[in-house]
């Protein structure tokens, strides 16, 4: 349930315009979050992929819980990509500061990524509810 409800709350931090032409007055709250959107994507880019290690590593749950097993592996692919997205700056900064060539790349990746962090963001929103429904359902 955990991966599910982090899932939702990066996937609205990182469409914050889906959000702001329903509720106009969620501009301050994202406001405030702004100065912290960079660590929450950090950190949560990492317990994305923390995720995948995890789906891997139970790779036997395909047989016994298949739509948790993809479904907990879809999500944390997801919150990986959107963590990244989000905390690129302090990922470059703090991760990739010794190497120019994964700096390179990783500017390289973010350039193919970004026209779909709001279509990515979306697609969060509704696989963080089914994680957090699935969860529930099969545990």
């Amino acid at each position: 349930m955990a991966f599910g409800i982090t899932l939702i709350l990066l996937s609205i931090i990182a469409v914050p315009s889906l959000i702001l032409s329903k509720k106009p007055n969620a501009q301050e709250l994202l406001e405030k979050i702004e100065p912290y959107q960079g660590w929450i994507g950090l950190i949560l880019c990492f317990y994305g992929v923390w995720g995948i290690i995890s789906s891997i590593l139970n790779l036997g749950w395909i047989t016994a819980f298949p739509i948790w097993w993809v479904t907990l592996l879809a999500g944390s692919i997801i919150q990986s990509v959107l963590g990244f997205m989000l905390g690129f700056s302090l990922i470059n900064k703090y991760v990739l500061s010794k190497s120019d060539a994964a700096r390179e790349e990783a500017m390289v990746l973010r350039d193919k990524l970004a026209p779909i962090q709001g279509k990515l963001g979306v697609v969060g929103l509704f696989v963080g509810g089914w994680m957090i429904v699935a969860s529930i359902l099969f545990f």
